[in-house]
């Protein structure tokens, strides 16, 4: 009965909490995708309610292209992007925090498990400058865990990071190309 506010509603939509229950008022759902009995994916700019078979190419959403021959294509069946009763399951991200906490979902603050790899994308995050250590920042998201009794931690290694040696590196190469034309 409460998921009747969720049919013939698309892909994308955004939906009042109210309708869910009291305990979600206030809270504001968008609808990011869903599946039926048989495990079919909604895929979003098919506008039907029921299901279609579409001729889908390695790269499109729903379709894995492992596998598969160079730019085969296949013929593969998926739901539209419109809320029906046949659904069996119904994906939901909270756009809008509502008055109360719902316990296990927004009562914890969780840490983000992964953050960039790459220098300019830490940068970016963190609103640093070229002359700052990207190296410091990466620690927010390191992660500490413990085995066997010893006490190890996590963090991603920094891609595209200028240090010292590859500007050596980089000197030493073009030193070795001019030698190599004279």
């Amino acid at each position: 009965q409460k998921l009747r506010a969720f049919y013939d509603r698309r892909l994308a939509a955004e939906v009042e909490g109210d309708v869910l229950g009291e305990e979600f008022k206030g809270y504001v759902f968008k609808i990011m995708g869903g599946q039926d009995k048989q495990g079919l994916p909604m895929k979003q700019g098919v506008l039907t309610n029921g299901r279609v078979q579409l001729l889908m190419s390695p790269g499109d959403q729903c379709f894995r292209g492992y596998g598969r021959r160079n730019g085969e294509r296949r013929r593969k069946s998926v739901r539209g992007c419109i809320v029906s009763p046949d659904l069996s399951v119904l994906n939901l991200v909270i756009v809008k925090k509502g008055e109360k906490d719902l316990p296990g979902l927004t009562d914890e603050e969780k840490p983000r498990m992964r953050g960039p790899k790459r220098a300019s994308k830490i940068r970016k995050l963190f609103n640093l400058s070229k002359d700052d250590d990207v190296r410091k920042y990466v620690n927010t998201y390191r992660r500490t865990f413990e085995s066997n009794g010893k006490k190890h931690s996590k963090a991603p290694r920094i891609q595209r990071l200028v240090t010292p040696e590859t500007l050596q590196r980089k000197r030493r190469k073009a030193a070795l190309k001019k030698a190599k034309h004279e």
